[in-house]
């Protein structure tokens, strides 16, 4: 049987040391370079730690020796939406600019794990991009200086925001699930003019959703793959016109996972209430919701995004139980629960180690291998981190609730 070539593909030119958006480089979470830490904390292999104002659970990028956030300060009645670039060798801020200043009915209510700047920050190297749903997007340049900005991008947020955006060549691309409205745009870099916006023509129930979106390359074409209520579709980057889509085995919203090619798989998680894993080949157009292969609802998680490696894709559950997949069969090789308190990270993995933090703190090295759990390291940064950790030539950056860490072997 033929089976497509899938492939995830480089969206940003920015170095490939650098670690330029949610999962660094194409999304995958993989990281190759010099080996990491395995141990680390307050008082251990740190080398700096510089507190963050304002709160926020957007993950840390790394872009030609800088660290690059966002975060909302409280303000009388509201929120400052603020871009930061900190020296990555120092820990020095070297900026620290708002995007916004949003009063509370503008910024709206939000869950109680989430954040007003709970989406990742991207770069190509030569710009960095900003993104907080309704309350704007923006481009600025490496020494802070405002380029252009959008914020006329207005839609009804339920629990707040959360997907992040992506680099598709010339184009900014993002997702919005509003409850209210529902569609994936796409803009210029350079300027922020619309190159496109398409509607999602969702019948969901609860349409909601804040979700990342993923770029593939199946049937010798470029797909921008992204999940929303009910369903996941692929679209053209160029038109922004939707190739195919697929209806998830037992519906699904509020999703939050990125999707991840393993094995020649698209791995979708399918959100709430009950959480599905499933594999899908996305080659075709139209309606191709009979090519999901497998499904799966044990080990499924709600908010961690799957990861791969080799042909095994690696899934973390809320609830903190670590889950090794055959990503061809959907077999689980094994399942363990893991140390801490719930689990909003995803995993990256560093040179063939798996690294995972729960949401007191508590964080898990493990052997990413099919032929049974090994922890390898268990460390505690005694405070809650929810934001993905970020490798970098050797240093590992976590942010938690109040600090940016690095850490690395003395």
């Amino acid at each position: 049987m033929h089976r497509a070539l899938i492939v995830l593909l480089f969206a940003s030119t920015a170095s490939a040391a650098d670690w330029p958006e949610f999962r660094g480089p194409n999304g995958t979470g993989l990281y190759n370079g010099p080996k990491l830490v395995t141990e680390f904390g307050p008082a251990k292999n740190l080398a700096w730690s510089t507190p963050i104002p304002g709160k926020g659970w957007s993950s840390p990028i790394v872009v030609k020796g800088k660290i690059y956030l966002t975060t909302a300060v409280p303000t009388d009645g509201g929120q400052s939406l603020r871009a930061l670039a900190i020296d990555a060798k120092t820990g020095a801020i070297d900026w620290n600019k708002e995007l916004a200043a949003v009063d509370a009915a503008t910024a709206g209510r939000q869950h109680g794990k989430n954040t007003y700047a709970s989406a990742t920050p991207v770069s190509d190297g030569e710009r960095l991009f900003v993104h907080f749903g309704h309350m704007g997007t923006a481009c600025y340049d490496f020494a802070g200086n405002l380029v252009w900005k959008r914020t006329d991008y207005k839609y009804a947020p339920v629990h707040g925001t959360g997907g992040s955006p992506i680099l598709v060549g010339d184009t900014l691309v993002f997702s919005v699930d509003g409850a209210d409205k529902q569609f994936v745009c796409a803009l210029d870099k350079k300027t922020g003019d619309e190159k496109w916006k398409t509607d999602r023509q969702s019948k969901a129930s609860k349409r909601f959703s804040f979700t990342t979106p993923q770029v593939i390359r199946s049937s010798g074409r470029d797909v921008i793959v992204s999940t929303a209520s009910d369903f996941v579709a692929g679209y053209d980057p160029a038109s922004g016109a939707e190739i195919w889509r697929a209806k998830y085995p037992a519906g699904g919203y509020s999703l939050i996972a990125r999707p991840v090619v393993v094995a020649g798989k698209l791995i979708v998680q399918t959100g709430y209430d009950t959480a599905h894993l499933f594999a899908l080949d996305p080659s075709g157009s139209g309606d191709i919701s009979d090519k999901i292969s497998w499904d799966s609802k044990k080990g499924a998680p709600h908010t961690p995004s799957p990861i791969g490696f080799g042909d095994e894709v690696y899934t973390v559950t809320d609830a903190g139980f670590l889950t090794c997949f055959d990503a061809k069969a959907g077999t689980i090789h094994w399942s363990e629960r893991l140390a801490g308190k719930g689990y909003s990270c995803s995993p990256i993995i560093a040179n063939g180690l798996l690294y995972i933090a729960s949401e007191d703190g508590v964080c898990s090295v493990v052997e990413a291998s099919k032929t049974g759990f090994k922890l390898i390291a268990k460390s505690e940064l005694k405070e809650k981190t929810f934001a993905t950790f970020a490798p970098f030539d050797g240093a590992l950056f976590i942010r938690t609730e109040s600090k940016l860490y690095r850490f690395e072997g003395k």
